[in-house]
């Protein structure tokens, strides 16, 4: 099965701005130690002492070069890193899936999502094929992200590319030559670690079993020693026979994982790092995880620092001035990546609402995805959902829980979806607001009041408006807040940006 590695129509370079920024925020180098006045010995006096040498200033090249492999290598080693704190315990090649839906009282989730049941599964390629079997999930809505490791998108499964019948895939890494079972469908994947991240979709709480059912469905076995393709012919798609005819087994249960900080958030982990630590991280994650062609520069620049594939980096070994050029280069990357992780980082701004439709497919932006890593993996790609925050109303005041608002839909102008779009709000702080109605969200799957002219009003208040507009409301409360809209599936009008959301209107009467 091919799978598309569709780059961002308009991609945002912001790797050179990023590199601007990180060149002012190496700061002046530090200055030699200040002379002091000479005073002249009397002649029997012993000679004084040589001056020491002055301390050696870093080089701005080693800088760059460091700061640049950093913002280029950070989203692969938080992935690794975020692969060992989830997998402590449970092992690769399993699904681990959360059993509910998030409500106010859910805690650290920020701005969570009621629409879906989560699974995730870390997959480890090197050892060979992993077959994924997915159910029929009777027109249920279902998708499965697959991650590589560095962030990219690598491919979806799911009702809009793979349909809801019941299918095997065998999901393989960019080294393996060998066959797959002929009742699956080949996967390549572009690196030996992989992740998936699941949705299954819920209507309502009532829901919950039934999705729990279908997330039980979804098995994931090691397959057996596959037959080997003829050199340089790898079975292709479908159809390909397994002549070993090994039967797919599970996963051993791990051991328990030793040393891995799973109280410390992955991200901090990374940050953390020291330049051995961190390029050594890096160092051997490429032999299984080999950069794409595009990656060229990028693979001469880690050469020239030193840092060869699969082999440990030490730079304790350098001279004092490179060792500090590189932990300064880290740390001027660390702070410029930090500061533009809370920017526009490339997304657009329409009636008030942020959107970003070139998410999970980065080709060679490099900044660009090391700004989305930080803020989190796990982007969906643009196809898929397309997610628009706000803060503000249409007139770009404060949206605030003094007011009522209400979001009007033009007959005909619903967002434009496959499947279904979902609108929710959050409190100051990211967290759903408790109601009486536990409603948290609202949408096109809800049984919604449609005005005579078919046009959709929303209502957003702490208040329900009253009469058949409560089916409308949308809880709201006393002090400020924030909406996202989720277009899941968009149609094309949605990810080109000819249809974009409007603005809540303050109702002033």
């Amino acid at each position: 099965m091919s799978l598309p590695s569709r780059r961002p129509a308009s991609a945002v370079a912001l790797c050179a701005v990023a590199c601007a920024f990180l060149l002012a925020a190496c700061g002046a180098d530090t200055p030699p130690p200040a002379k002091s006045a000479a005073v002249a010995a009397p002649a029997a006096a012993p000679a004084p002492a040589p001056a020491p040498p002055p301390a050696q200033k870093p080089d701005t090249e080693e800088k760059r070069l460091a700061s640049e492999l950093w913002i280029w290598g950070f989203p692969l080693v938080l992935t690794d890193v975020t692969r060992e704190v989830a997998t402590a315990g449970i092992g690769m090649n399993v699904f681990k899936h959360e059993r509910g839906v998030p409500d106010a009282t859910t805690a650290g989730a920020v701005n969570p999502n009621a629409d879906f049941l989560y699974s995730q599964a870390w997959l480890d390629l090197a050892k060979g094929p992993v077959l994924l079997l997915v159910p029929d999930t009777k027109e249920r809505y279902y998708l499965l992200a697959l991650l590589d490791a560095y962030t990219n998108v690598a491919g979806s499964i799911g009702k809009r590319t793979t349909g809801t019948e019941a299918r095997t895939f065998a999901l393989v890494g960019p080294h393996y030559k060998g066959s797959v079972p002929e009742t699956a469908t080949e996967v390549r994947l572009p690196t030996e670690l992989a992740w998936i991240f699941a949705r299954t979709a819920v209507s309502d709480t009532a829901d919950i079993a039934n999705a729990i059912k279908v997330q039980d469905q979804f098995k994931l076995t090691v397959s057996g020693a596959p037959s080997k393709a003829p050199k340089g012919k790898a079975a292709k798609g479908k159809g390909a026979k397994d002549k070993s005819k090994a039967e797919p087994k599970a996963e051993p249960a791990p051991a328990p994982a030793a040393q891995v900080d799973t109280t410390t958030s992955p991200r901090d982990q990374v940050v953390a790092m020291d330049a051995t630590r961190f390029f050594t991280r890096l160092a051997l994650l490429l032999p299984g995880n080999p950069p794409p062609k595009e990656d060229a520069e990028i693979v001469a620049k880690l050469k020239k620092l030193g840092i060869e594939p699969g082999k440990p980096f030490n730079a304790t070994q350098l001279d004092v001035a490179k060792q500090r050029s590189l932990e300064e280069g880290i740390r001027a990357a660390v702070a410029a990546v930090q500061g533009a992780a809370g920017g526009l980082a490339g997304a657009d701004i329409r009636h008030g609402w942020r959107i970003d439709r070139a998410l999970g497919r980065w080709g060679t932006d490099y900044g660009r995805r090391a700004i989305a890593a930080w803020n989190g993996i796990g982007q969906n790609a643009p196809e898929d959902a397309i997610f628009m925050s706000t803060y503000l109303d249409a007139a770009g005041k404060r949206l605030d829980g003094a007011n009522r608002y209400v979001l009007h839909f033009a007959a005909g102008a619903l967002p434009p979806t496959s499947a279904f779009w979902s609108l929710s709000l959050y409190d100051s702080q990211q967290k759903f607001v408790p109601n009486a109605q536990n409603r948290f969200n609202i949408g096109n799957s809800d049984r919604l009041h449609r005005n005579p002219d078919g046009s959709l009003d929303i209502a957003i208040a702490p208040d329900p408006p009253g009469g058949a507009m409560d089916a409308n409301w949308l809880p709201a409360p006393k002090g400020p807040f924030n909406l996202i809209l989720r277009v899941y599936w968009p149609k094309q009008a949605v990810i080109d940006g000819h249809w974009n959301p409007p603005g809540p209107k303050l109702v002033t009467k």
